[in-house]
């Protein structure tokens, strides 16, 4: 869990704080990347947000779909520490966003 620390620290607290859970959901909605990858970050770290790793898989998955490559990484690790059913269900936590994304726009 340090990685996904750092790279909070490595935002900066001004890139980072401001960026609450309202701010990167609205974002979410409207299909930013970064969004999507600083929501995993928050989750993944309990950062703003109750800690929820299968919540934070689901953003990481999201953000890889949109070229974040660094959450790969991030989710490979939240992986090494998730069950197959943890795992199963972030994966089809983001298939819902993505079918219910495309229903909106």
């Amino acid at each position: 869990m340090a990685t996904r620390l750092n790279a909070i620290q490595d935002m900066g607290q001004d890139a980072y704080l401001p960026h609450t859970l309202d701010v990167n959901l609205s974002a979410a909605r409207s299909g930013d990347p970064q969004a999507y990858y600083e929501l995993g970050l928050m989750f993944s770290t309990g950062e703003g947000v109750e800690l929820d790793l299968v919540e934070a898989h689901k953003w990481f998955n999201l953000a890889v779909i949109k070229g974040i490559e660094s959450a790969k990484i991030y989710r490979a690790e939240l992986a090494s520490e998730m069950s197959t059913e943890d795992i199963s269900a972030a994966q089809k936590s983001a298939r819902e966003w993505l079918a219910e994304s495309l229903l909106t726009h």
